[in-house]
C-alpha cells in the first residue's frame, strides 16, 4: 500500500488548494511552485479530480481550480480510491498480485492489522481538517521551507 507519486501531488494539490479561500481559484502553475512538483503533471492530475467531481476548474485570466461545494470534506481515502483505484486497499506490500489468507505472503498476517488501522486514519482525515493544520503552521505540506509558502 505505496502510494503513488500522482496521489502524492493529489493530496498535496489537494489540501493546498483547500488552505485558500473558497470559491477562490487556483492557477495550476501556482499549485505547483508551490509544492515544487512538475507544472504539467500536476495539470493532468487536477483534470482528472475535475472530471472525478473533487475539482471546478475555470479557464481565463482569472481561472484556476477551487474545491467543489462540499468537497472539504473528502477524506484522504475517496481521495486515493480516486488517484489510484478501486483496489487500492487490496494489494499486497510486497507486490504479489495474489495476496490472501490462503495464499499469503511472507508479510502478509503481521501487515492486515497495520493496514486496517491506516485504513481508519485515512477514512478519519478530510482536507479541511489537514488544511487547517498546514494553516496553522502545525505541519508543512512541500519540501519548500515554510518561510516561502505562504498560505
Amino acid at each position: 500500500m505505496v502510494l503513488s507519486r500522482t496521489s502524492q501531488y493529489a493530496v498535496q494539490a489537494l489540501i493546498y488548494i483547500a488552505t485558500q479561500p473558497a470559491g477562490e481559484p487556483v492557477l495550476n502553475r501556482d499549485i505547483a511552485g508551490r509544492l515544487n512538483v512538475p507544472a504539467a503533471y500536476l495539470a493532468k492530475i487536477l483534470q482528472n479530480l475535475c472530471k472525478q467531481g473533487v475539482l471546478d476548474s475555470f479557464r481565463g485570466r482569472l481561472g484556476g481550480f477551487c474545491l467543489r461545494d462540499g468537497m472539504h470534506r473528502t477524506t484522504l481515502m475517496q481521495v486515493l480510491l480516486l488517484t489510484e483505484g478501486p483496489d487500492f486497499t487490496k494489494n499486497c506490500i510486497l507486490g504479489l498480485k495474489d495476496c490472501s489468507d490462503e495464499t499469503a505472503c511472507p508479510m502478509h498476517f503481521k501487515w492486515v492489522p497495520v493496514k486496517k488501522k491506516i485504513l481508519a486514519l485515512l477514512n478519519e482525515m478530510n482536507l479541511e481538517e489537514l488544511a487547517k493544520a498546514v494553516a496553522t503552521g502545525k505541519y508543512r505540506l512541500a519540501d519548500v521551507p515554510s518561510a516561502i509558502l505562504t498560505f
